[in-house]
C-alpha cells in the first residue's frame, strides 16, 4: 500500500494537476477534503465514480471527506466543459435529484466511521438564503472580470458565437463561495474535481486567501478517455448510470466486461480498490493470455458487486452466460428483455400455444427466424436449433405455454450465436 494518499492517487494515474503543497499536505496532515457533484439528473453516471472513489480512497488514508450535492449551483449551471448552456431545471426537480443522489454517494463513503466519518451536505442550504447585494459586496468584489474570463471554462465559451450568459458566468463565484463556506465551517483545506474544474477550484483557493488570509489547496483528476477515441461512459443506448432503473446491473456488468485490452489495466487502477500486486498480476495475465479476458472479468465483477451488491452481481453473471448457452430458467422478464434487446424479435399470439401447442417448425417459420419449413427441418436435423438454450432433438417437438419463460418469452437459437426472441402476447 502506498505510504500516503497522494502516492496512492499518483500510482493510479489520478493526479492531473494540483496546487503546490498538496503532496506534502496529504503526506503529513489529516485534512478535510471536498468534492462537489452536480444534480442535473436523478442519478450519477460512471464518470462521477472517478472523484467519488477518489474521495473514498482519501478517507481510507484517514482524511475527512465531504460530498457536496450541488442543489444550489445546479440552479445556475456549470459552463465547464460545456459547449452551450444547459436548460435550467426547476427547484423541485433539483431537490428530487439531490435526494436521489444522496443514496448513491452513501454506497461508497463511510458515514459511520468512528475516526473520520464522511459528511454529505447540500450547497442549497447556504447558497439559496444569500442576499444578492451582500454577496456582490462581500464576494464579487474579490474577482475582476479579467480574472474570470482568463479561465478556460469561460474563455472557451466566449470564443463561441453564442457566448456565455451572466447566469453561467457567475457560477465560478458560487463554487468559490462553497469552498469558503466549507473552509470556515469544517476547516476544509482541499477541493478536488475533474480537470475541467481547475479554474473554479483555483478561484476558490484565491477567494479564501483574500477573505481570510488562509491557505487552501486544489487537486484535479484527469478526464477518462478510451483508447479507441470514443467517449468514456457512453454506449449505443446512452450514458451508463449508477441507478439500476436507468442502467441495469446486467448492462453495467457488460459495459466493464467489454473494456478494450488497451484500457482495462488503467480502469482497474482508477475504478477499483485492488492493490498494486493484484493489478500487476492481472496485467501479466492480460499479456500472456489476452483471450481469457481475466482482467475484464475481474473489473466487471468488482464494479458490479461494489455498486449493486453480490446478489445483483450473481444475476448479471448468469445473464451474461445466457448468450453463451447458459441457463435461462430463473431470469426475470426485465432481464430477458435486457439481454435480448438487440436481437431480432417477433410477437405471436398466445392462443397458438394452447392445447397441444405449436410445432417447432411452424414456430421457426411463423416467427420469421426461418424462411421455410424445409430450412427449419434441416437445421433441426443437423442439431443446430435450440429452444430456451436446450437443443431441439426432433422436428415434431411441440411448444406449449409451459415452455414460456415468465409466461411471455421464447428464446430461439441457431448454432452458437444467432438468437431470436419471441414475445407471446394475448
Amino acid at each position: 500500500m502506498p505510504a500516503n494518499a497522494f502516492e496512492e492517487l499518483q500510482w493510479r494515474g489520478l493526479v492531473f494537476d494540483c496546487i503546490e503543497g498538496v503532496q506534502n499536505l496529504l503526506a503529513t496532515q489529516t485534512v478535510t477534503v471536498y468534492n462537489g457533484f452536480d444534480v442535473t439528473a436523478d442519478s450519477l453516471h460512471i464518470g462521477h465514480l472517478v472523484p467519488l472513489l477518489a474521495l473514498a480512497r482519501l478517507q481510507r488514508y484517514g482524511h475527512h471527506p465531504i460530498a457536496v450535492a450541488g442543489g444550489g449551483t445546479t440552479m445556475i449551471g456549470d459552463p465547464s466543459g460545456k459547449s452551450s448552456e444547459r436548460p435550467l431545471l426547476s427547484r423541485q426537480q433539483i431537490e428530487e435529484n439531490a435526494e436521489a443522489i444522496k443514496g448513491q454517494l452513501a454506497r461508497f463513503l463511510d458515514f459511520d466511521s468512528k475516526t473520520n466519518p464522511a459528511r454529505l451536505v447540500n450547497n442549497a442550504d447556504w447558497l439559496l438564503p444569500l442576499n444578492l447585494i451582500d454577496f456582490l459586496r462581500d464576494i464579487g468584489k474579490h474577482f475582476t472580470v479579467n480574472y474570470m474570463i482568463a479561465k478556460d471554462s469561460v474563455r472557451a465559451r466566449l470564443e463561441r458565437e453564442e457566448g456565455i450568459s451572466f447566469t453561467e458566468f457567475s457560477y465560478m463565484l458560487l463554487q468559490s463561495y462553497d469552498f469558503l463556506h466549507l473552509y470556515r465551517t469544517y476547516g476544509c483545506l482541499l477541493q478536488t474535481g475533474g480537470s475541467d474544474q481547475w479554474g473554479n477550484i483555483t478561484a476558490g483557493v484565491e477567494l479564501i486567501r483574500r477573505v481570510t488570509g488562509g491557505t487552501a489547496y486544489g487537486l484535479v483528476y484527469p478526464l477518462i478517455t478510451k483508447a479507441d477515441g470514443s467517449k468514456f461512459g457512453k454506449t449505443e443506448s446512452g450514458a451508463v448510470w449508477l441507478d439500476p432503473r436507468r442502467t441495469s446491473p446486467y448492462r453495467f456488468y457488460q459495459f466493464w466486461l467489454n473494456t478494450d485490452d488497451r484500457d482495462v489495466i488503467h480502469y482497474l487502477k482508477v475504478f477499483t480498490f485492488l492493490t498494486q500486486p493484484e493489478i500487476e498480476e492481472l496485467q501479466h495475465a492480460l499479456e500472456e493470455k489476452p483471450e481469457q479476458r481475466d482482467a475484464q472479468r475481474t473489473l466487471a465483477r468488482v464494479m458490479t458487486g461494489m455498486l449493486h451488491g453480490e446478489t445483483a452481481l450473481a444475476r448479471a453473471e448468469q445473464a451474461a452466460q445466457v448468450l453463451f448457452g447458459g441457463a435461462v430458467e430463473g431470469l426475470s422478464a426485465a432481464e430477458i428483455e435486457d439481454i435480448f434487446a438487440d436481437v431480432p424479435s417477433a410477437r405471436l399470439n398466445k392462443d397458438q400455444f394452447s392445447g397441444t401447442g405449436l410445432n417447432i417448425v411452424d414456430l421457426l417459420v411463423g416467427s420469421g427466424m426461418m424462411k421455410s419449413r424445409g430450412e427449419a427441418r434441416r437445421a433441426i436435423g443437423e442439431g443446430g436449433i435450440y429452444l430456451n438454450n436446450h437443443r431441439v432433438a426432433e422436428s415434431e417437438r411441440l411448444v406449449t405455454v409451459n415452455d414460456l419463460l415468465e409466461g411471455r418469452f421464447l428464446i430461439l437459437r441457431r448454432g452458437k450465436k444467432t438468437y431470436f426472441l419471441v414475445e407471446v402476447v394475448g
